[in-house]
C-alpha cells in the first residue's frame, strides 16, 4: 500500500479533497476514461445480467469501471470489468478486504487492477466510512449508472453527490414497482436511461460500438469449438459471454449468436 501523492483532477469535484489517499495495485487506470457504476446489494437476476453486460463492454473499449467494492451490484461491475480494468474504493484500510464474501474478488483487483481508500491500514468501516467511500466513487467516474436501487438507499446518497458535482446519471430501465429510486429518477428527469448498452459504451469509447469488439474469445467462437475445449482456453470467458447472452451451449459446443 502507497499513499497517492499527486493530485487527482477529478477529486476535485468533492466537498473536500481527501486528506489522505491510499491504493494498492496498477495506479495507472486513474488516466482511463472511467465509469462508476451502483446499485443494490441484492440485485435482480436482470440486473445482474444487464450490469455484467454493461461492465463487460466497456471493459472490452478500454473503459475502466468503477464501484465501491460491496456485495451485489458492486461486485457484478468489477468482475464483468476484469479484475484489471476496474478501480474498487474500500469504506476501510486496503488490508481489510471488506466485505468478506468479496476478499478473493478485492485480492484480484489488487492484483491486477486498482484499490483505493481514504482510510489507513487497519481501519475498520464504519457507518460513516461508507458514505464517505460513495462521494469517491462518484467523483472518479465520468458519469453514474446505478443500476438498480430502493427509495432511501445508499445508491441515492450517491446520486445526490452527482447531482452536486453536475455529473450525468443513467440507470438501467426497469419495471413498474422493482427499483422504484431508479424509475423515480427517470420521471423526475434527472437520470437517463440505457436502453441500448452498445450506444451507451460508444458514447464514451469515442466509436460504434459492435458485441465482438475483436474480442479473441468471440472470435474463437465463430468455429463453434467444443464446450470443453473452449473452457480450457477461456475458463471466465465462457460463463461471461453465456451470461450475457453473447453465446449459447448446443450439443456441447459453442454457439456464437
Amino acid at each position: 500500500m502507497q499513499k497517492v501523492i499527486d493530485k487527482i483532477p477529478e477529486l476535485s469535484l468533492m466537498k473536500k479533497y481527501p486528506k489522505e489517499l491510499f491504493f494498492s495495485g496498477n495506479i495507472s487506470l486513474l488516466q482511463k476514461t472511467k465509469i462508476s457504476i451502483v446499485g443494490t446489494r441484492k440485485p435482480s437476476k436482470y440486473t445482474r445480467e444487464q450490469t455484467q453486460k454493461l461492465a463487460s463492454l466497456l471493459s472490452r473499449h478500454n473503459i475502466c469501471v468503477v464501484s465501491g467494492g460491496a456485495m451485489g451490484v458492486d461486485a457484478v461491475a468489477h468482475a464483468g470489468a476484469t479484475s484489471s480494468n476496474t478501480i474498487a474504493v474500500l469504506p476501510c484500510g486496503i488490508d481489510i478486504k471488506y466485505p468478506s464474501v468479496n476478499k478473493n474478488l478485492l485480492s484480484d483487483i489488487e492484483m491486477n487492477g486498482l484499490l483505493l481508500s481514504q482510510f489507513e491500514v487497519g481501519f475498520k468501516s464504519r457507518p460513516w466510512s461508507f458514505v464517505t467511500r460513495n462521494e469517491l466513487v462518484v467523483a472518479l467516474g465520468d458519469v453514474l449508472v446505478v443500476a438498480e436501487a430502493d427509495i432511501g438507499s445508499g445508491s441515492m446518497r450517491s446520486v445526490e453527490y452527482a447531482l452536486s458535482m453536475g455529473k450525468e446519471i443513467y440507470v438501467l430501465p426497469q419495471r413498474l414497482g422493482e427499483s422504484n429510486a431508479t424509475n423515480e429518477l427517470l420521471e423526475s428527469g434527472r437520470a437517463k436511461a440505457i436502453y441500448d448498452i452498445e450506444v451507451f459504451v460508444s458514447i464514451f469509447s469515442g466509436g460504434e460500438v459492435g458485441i465482438e469488439s475483436n474480442d479473441p474469445f468471440l472470435e474463437y467462437c465463430k468455429t463453434s469449438p467444443s464446450y470443453e475445449d473452449a473452457l480450457a482456453k477461456f475458463p471466465t470467458r465462457v460463463f461471461e459471454a453465456e451470461l450475457n447472452g453473447e453465446v449459447e451451449i448446443v450439443n456441447a459446443r459453442i454457439i456464437l449468436k
